[in-house]
């Protein structure tokens, strides 16, 4: 699927507990939410027509580009969502329409004084990572297929295959369905550029109003060893998604199974 012209934005904190592990609480200090349970805020990681790094098509398939600078790299396994974008007559953002989900990296580089989430998001050519099919979404609601899904990620390092994100199934967002939906409308029209956060709008304005946003819905917790090991050269990265009721997150491939795999290089 082409996403060249599509907006390709992230949400921070829509997980327990994974931004303390991946130790950017500190980023978010005074960022007030409207509840605790409530993700940070949105961020850009691919901007259309951009003349600046985030301009960069950074998704790839199945290689995963380091910086070519010491970086400590993490995989984020999470779930992207490609929506439809409506504007009303003002060009303003007044619905979502959810067409369809897969699995994906938004790879994250921890840095020091970046001033911006995006700053550690994305550094070039396949500095993210999109699984290899898509699941059609019937309704982004409770009762559509989205119920049925988990999500799990690992790494393969020297041969021995590591859990790299907690198993957890998809409404365990903390923000999922409507709720999401109704939080993105909000701040893709309201939030401002303060301390890691950025105008989204005006970043949709200067694209030349996109009719597409791939939105990477949050990172899950990470398990021990996601935590403890950033990625080395020579990893193999696995995010899967995977129907409960039909199979395991394994690495065995399905019919309802999404697969991202990547090798880092």
């Amino acid at each position: 699927m082409d996403l060249i012209e599509t907006i390709g934005l992230g949400v921070a904190g829509n997980f327990a507990h994974h931004l303390e592990q991946a130790g950017e609480l500190k980023d978010f200090e005074n960022v007030v939410t409207e509840a605790p349970e409530a993700p940070k805020g949105i961020f850009p990681f691919y901007l259309p027509r951009n003349d600046g790094f985030l301009g960069i098509y950074p998704i790839g398939t199945d290689t995963l580009q380091l910086p070519d600078y010491e970086a400590n790299a993490q995989v984020e396994p999470e779930i992207a969502v490609l929506f439809e974008i409506v504007y009303d007559e003002a060009m303003r953002v007044s619905e979502l329409v959810a067409k369809r989900f897969t699995t994906f990296n938004d790879c994250t580089i921890r840095k020091e004084g970046a001033k911006k989430i995006s700053e550690k998001k994305s550094w070039g050519p396949n500095s993210k990572g999109i699984g290899d099919k898509w699941i059609e979404i019937d309704k982004f609601e409770e009762g559509g297929v989205m119920d049925r899904y988990r999500l799990c990620s690992y790494v393969r390092r020297e041969g021995v295959l590591h859990p790299y994100g907690v198993d957890a199934p998809l409404p365990g967002y903390s923000y999922f369905y409507g709720k999401l939906k109704n939080w993105l409308i909000e701040k893709i029209i309201n939030q401002k550029d303060f301390g890691p956060l950025e105008n989204i709008y005006e970043h949709l304005k200067a694209c030349g109003y996109p009719k597409e946003a791939l939105i990477s819905i949050g990172a899950t917790a990470y398990a021990e060893f996601g935590e403890k090991n950033y990625l080395e050269s020579g990893d193999e990265v696995y995010v899967i998604a995977y129907d409960e009721s039909r199979e395991k997150g394994d690495l065995t491939p399905s019919e309802s199974k999404v697969i991202l795999q990547q090798k880092v290089v």
